[in-house]
Parts: C-alpha cells; structure tokens; sequence
C-alpha cells in the first residue's frame, strides 16, 4: 500500500478578485491567489510551510478529510518525505531507527527534517521500518 501526502485546499471566491485558500485539516494554512492557477500555487507553498514547521515543533500532522468542492494539494516533495518518514517511525524511537539503520542517532534525527535526507538515505530508512520508497511523477 502507498501513502501520499496531500491535503484538501478550499479556494473561496473574492468580491474585489481572486481566492482565498484554507486546509480545513490545517486551520493555520491560509494564502490566496489571483486565479485559481496562482493560488493552488500558493496552497502548495503554504501546506510545505506549516507542515515543515509542525515537524519542527513535534506538533501532530493531521489525517487528511476529503470535502466537497476542495481542491488536493501536495507540499514539496522534501517535505512529503519527512511527513511519510514520520508516518513509518510511528511507535518507533529515534534511536531505534538509528541502530537499524547503522547509524548515528543525529544522523537519523536529521532525517526528519524537511530538506536534509538524501533519496538514498530516505531508502536506508525505509528498509529500516520494512518499507520501500516510491517515487513518481504526477
């Protein structure tokens, strides 16, 4: 089974032009845009930004609800790795994925933040939680 990292975005119509975007998941993700095309983009900005900083915080990442008329957006592609790493690590500590891995704990604690692993460190960690990364393109 593959897991994704995507929320829904909600764009609302503006009366003076343009969108305002909000993550019903995420009520700290607020943007807007133009157009729909620009604030999509922007939705996928802000979704990075509050997911990286909810790692940084150890604060929780939400389960994703689907709603009706919403929009799914995904974060950058290094911040789905650190969410989807933080998914797999779940009941595991850090120094346990550190000794299965063969590695020092900073070097695995390093790997949950956004930006900082390598794909081929990302597929040592893993293998070290009996996974296997996926990559694709969409």
């Amino acid at each position: 089974m593959t897991d994704t990292v995507r929320y829904m975005a909600l764009l609302e119509p503006q009366p003076e032009g343009g969108y305002t975007v909000t993550f019903p998941d995420l009520p700290e993700a607020i943007t807007e845009g133009d157009d729909i095309e620009q604030a999509l983009f922007n939705a996928a900005e802000v979704l990075s930004l509050v997911l990286e900083q909810r790692l940084a915080d150890g604060a929780p990442i939400p389960s994703p609800t689907q709603t009706e008329g919403g929009h799914w957006v995904e974060p950058s592609a290094s911040v789905q790795a650190a969410v989807l790493l933080a998914r797999a690590r779940a009941g595991h500590t850090i120094s346990e994925l550190a000794r299965a891995m063969g590695t020092s704990w900073p070097a695995a604690q390093r790997l949950m933040k956004p930006g900082n692993p390598t794909i081929k460190q990302l597929e040592r960690a893993a293998a070290a939680l009996g996974k296997r990364l996926v990559l694709s393109l969409e």
